[in-house]
């Protein structure tokens, strides 16, 4: 899917559960996130790509997928796509979570990284960490320890209460573990206030 992108000369950040993998992650994804550059000149590349791909839209409720209309201008409103393609599930994380411009928020900080044969951007691993914790959801926060300890910030092997949240200095820069409990207090109110999930994203 990667290489497909590449060859259509589209501009793109590997967001996500698969850009943790990259940075070292151990914990696995079955889909690749990525963010891409939203000109209409990149849309329509992306798009031109998605058909040779044959992306469709994924969907519990058909295991083939539903077939749609890409183009540069069907996908220039879209802020999350869940995809399958021939090669794979691939997710258009247009607007992350915690990055409202997207590409341009996330590419001063990427990095290049190696795939195969292929030199592609990856966000930063910080990045990826606020984006799971403004997410919130469950895999988000199971994910977050072990992403805390790649960044040289070590998290407990547990979750605490989202009441310990309280004891954190106020000036004190939050530790790990105050980071997950603030998420899962997060989810938490949304869940009790409309039921509204995470972004869809891994």
């Amino acid at each position: 899917m990667l290489a497909v992108l590449e060859r259509h000369d589209v501009e793109f950040v590997v967001v996500g559960g698969y850009a943790a993998r990259l940075h070292g992650a151990a914990r696995p994804t079955s889909d690749v996130d990525v963010t891409p550059r939203t000109t209409r000149d990149n849309l329509d590349r992306l798009a031109s790509a998605l058909r040779e791909l044959g992306a469709r839209i994924r969907s519990v409720a058909n295991p083939d997928g539903f077939r749609f209309d890409v183009s540069g201008e069907s996908l220039a409103g879209v802020r999350m796509l869940n995809l399958q393609t021939d090669h794979g599930d691939l997710d258009l994380a247009i607007r992350p979570a915690a990055f409202e411009n997207g590409y341009d928020d996330l590419i001063d900080r990427s990095t290049m990284h190696t795939v195969g044969r292929l030199q592609v951007r990856i966000a930063a691993l910080d990045d990826v960490i606020k984006s799971k914790e403004t997410a919130a959801r469950l895999k988000d926060l199971q994910a977050l320890p072990e992403l805390y300890r790649l960044a040289g910030n070590p998290a407990p092997g547990s979750f605490p209460a989202p009441a310990q949240k309280a004891a954190a200095t106020p000036k004190s820069k939050p530790t790990a573990a105050e980071r997950i409990a603030a998420a899962r207090a997060q989810v938490q109110r949304r869940q009790d206030i409309d039921g509204e999930p995470g972004v869809e994203h891994d």
